[in-house]
């Protein structure tokens, strides 16, 4: 099963990447920087097909498990993953095959703060995504940083979600 972490932080190698890291200690996975691409937009004309995210959609689109890491900015999720969302409509709109492909995806999100508990609904637009998508919503994970660095209760719900998905991906398999 390939998986892949989405990292949407305005910081390549600031705390959402400190989770990522734990993500990929514990399960194997590549991980793509949304700050590593040129994403327009969305706009009703489509004018950004040029842009670099087409190419990426066709590429996430080979993984099983889609991972979407991103820090909470005011509330709610970075604009990068928002701007990423909106040009999902692209898939339903211009490259319809595409769309198609995410279907039976399993998706999980997860959450990056500096408070210890998630912003109420922050994980809402996520799980409706994936719902509208046809994905399967495997939950999601809010962790936080302190003091630079993640503490030991951030590492153990990390190992404990990691369990909970693997275990989530096995039963749905059978």
């Amino acid at each position: 099963m390939k998986k892949v972490i989405i990292q949407g932080s305005s910081r390549s190698n600031g705390h959402t990447n400190q989770v990522a890291k734990l993500i990929q200690k514990e399960l194997e996975c590549d991980l793509i920087d949304l700050k590593n691409y040129q994403i327009g937009q969305f706009d009703y004309d489509f004018k950004n097909r040029q842009d670099d995210f087409l190419p990426l959609i066709r590429k996430i689109t080979d993984y099983d498990l889609i991972m979407f890491l991103t820090p909470v900015y005011w509330y709610s999720m970075s604009g990068l993953m928002k701007i990423f969302f909106d040009r999902i409509t692209d898939c339903l709109k211009i490259e319809k095959e595409t769309g198609y492909r995410l279907r039976g995806k399993y998706m999980t999100a997860i959450s990056c703060g500096s408070e210890k508990k998630a912003t109420e609904g922050f994980f809402v637009p996520f799980e409706l995504s994936a719902q509208y998508l046809g994905m399967l919503y495997l939950g999601d994970l809010h962790t936080w940083i302190e003091k630079d660095k993640p503490d030991q209760e951030v590492i153990h719900s990390v190992q404990r979600f990691i369990q909970q998905l693997t275990k989530a991906i096995k039963n749905a398999q059978v």
